[in-house]
């Protein structure tokens, strides 16, 4: 239930090998930092940017532009073409792909960008996998813990899915997009090709090929 394959095209990341056949997409997250602890080497083929930081276990791949007052702290991997913008913060086991945009602001921890990706305005991915060519608005959170800290699930058709994670944001398919300061709930899975309006709080599964709207009641009064 819940395969990679009904969410992103595993061509367009060349870490394929953290998704496993016949289980859901998340436990991808599971594997990330064992994944960079094996295979990782520390080789920045960019050009040094002054004022930004980079620690001592992170990979940049070439023609990558980090702009100054970015910090990747590591273990970090960044593919080719990327652009790392100032006041970007890259935290631990972050895997990014090929022609990335991470912008201004953004908070990444535990997760995967696949390749073309954007999250280029204020925007906190934790415990996430963003699809190819996925979208984030400015300011939207891919919120990773519950209120009430307790195990994430998944809402499936029939009945909540553990997914034996206390830390889980969401799974953001192939050409998805997320409009400006949208709150993804823990737990959340959207398809691919989905658009999902500004100003919406949502959490659960959203299939492929679908646009949830959010409209609010506004009142005009006359002041007093």
């Amino acid at each position: 239930m819940f395969p990679a394959e009904d969410y992103l095209d595993l061509t367009h990341t060349n870490h394929a090998h953290l998704f496993k056949t016949g289980e859901p997409v998340w436990t991808a997250l599971t594997r990330i930092e064992t994944y960079l602890d094996f295979r990782l080497q520390a080789v920045n083929r960019t050009q040094n940017v002054p004022w930004a930081y980079l620690g001592e276990h992170v990979f940049v791949d070439e023609d990558t532009v980090i702009e100054p007052n970015a910090v990747i702290k590591g273990p970090c991997w960044i593919g080719k073409n990327c652009q790392i913008r100032s006041g970007a913060y890259i935290r631990e086991n972050t895997i990014i792909g090929d022609g990335a945009v991470i912008g201004n602001s953004c908070e990444l921890k535990n997760c995967i960008i696949f390749d073309s990706c954007e999250a280029p305005h204020f925007n906190y991915v934790g415990d996430s996998i963003l699809g190819y060519k996925a979208h984030l608005g400015a300011g939207v959170i891919l919120s990773n813990v519950r209120l009430d800290r307790a195990e994430v699930t998944v809402n499936g058709k029939d009945k909540d899915i553990k997914t034996g994670l206390r830390k889980f944001g969401a799974i953001i398919g192939d050409h998805a997009e997320i409009g400006c300061n949208s709150v993804i709930n823990p737990g959340t899975l959207i398809g691919r090709k989905s658009v999902i309006y500004p100003l919406t709080s949502f959490g659960g599964v959203l299939p492929a090929n679908t646009l949830l709207k959010t409209r609010q009641q506004q009142i005009a009064v006359p002041r007093a």
